[in-house]
């Protein structure tokens, strides 16, 4: 007699397997029932603990099926001691492509107010942008914005993105930044008075950023009020120095930030 399966389930509705993959710290998945995405910081129990890009966690079950990676689906499991190593990151989170080349500068930029704006953005993209081709150049303000932008020329091959610093309803920067209409154009900001502000206080090992009375020079007034010496150039040096990657930013800039890259990047 023949032997027939216990499992009559057709074999075009049978589920495909999908590859299991060790839930190695630093491993960026994604939960597609509530659509987080963070990396591995944990992983016990039958569960992984993830971390978002703005530093929230969230604990899942590691279940078959359970998670995208790229794109794909699979199934997490426990790493085994003395697995591979998983690939390395870049200051802003994404997988380092180690010996990647720079790409030719692309015709689109990015622009942003002063020195420490770019050099902050540099600190923590500085990779990514490179990969991507895609220059930062600073302002020193953002009084002559509109005339900069038609100097620019935009267009479909030579995006502009631009980062300006205390972008609120009824500021000063607000009003200059909606007289700019290109479509090729995006202004986003921070509602931070400085990009000083932009580091988290804990990453500086200070409770929080001082109150300074309007009126007088901001920069002045905070190291005057943390004790530092009233030297804005080294003060900034020491709050660059506390900044290592993307955790150490505010999310409010965080997020513009990798507006304006894929803006600029998009096809």
């Amino acid at each position: 007699m023949r032997q027939y399966s216990a499992d009559l389930t057709p074999p075009w509705k049978k589920p495909k397997p999908v590859p299991e993959v060790a839930a190695e710290p630093g491993l960026v998945v994604e939960e597609p029932g509530t659509g987080f995405c963070g990396a591995v910081i944990r992983c016990e129990a039958g569960t992984v603990t993830l971390e978002d890009r703005f530093g929230k966690h969230r604990v899942f079950p590691m279940e078959p099926r359970g998670f995208l990676l790229e794109g794909r689906v699979v199934t997490l499991v426990r790493p085994t001691p003395g697995g591979p190593a998983r690939p390395a990151r870049t200051a802003s989170g994404s997988v380092a492509v180690p010996g990647a080349r720079a790409r030719v500068a692309r015709a689109g930029r990015i622009y942003v107010e002063g020195r420490h704006d770019a050099e902050l953005v540099e600190r923590v993209w500085g990779d990514d942008l490179r990969i991507e081709g895609v220059v930062v150049e600073y302002l020193e303000g953002v009084d002559d914005l509109p005339s900069i932008v038609e100097s620019f020329a935009p267009g479909p091959d030579a995006r502009l993105g631009v980062l300006v610093d205390h972008l609120v309803p009824g500021s000063k920067e607000w009003r200059i930044a909606q007289s700019v209409t290109s479509d090729h154009a995006l202004v986003v900001g921070h509602p931070y008075i400085d990009i000083w502000e932009a580091v988290k206080p804990s990453s500086l090992g200070i409770d929080a950023w001082p109150r300074v009375p309007r009126g007088q020079d901001w920069k002045t007034g905070v190291c005057r009020a943390l004790g530092w010496p009233e030297n804005t150039g080294a003060a900034w040096q020491r709050i660059l120095s506390g900044v290592h990657s993307y955790k150490d930013l505010e999310p409010e800039l965080l997020g513009r930030v990798e507006e304006l890259i894929d803006f600029v990047t998009a096809p």
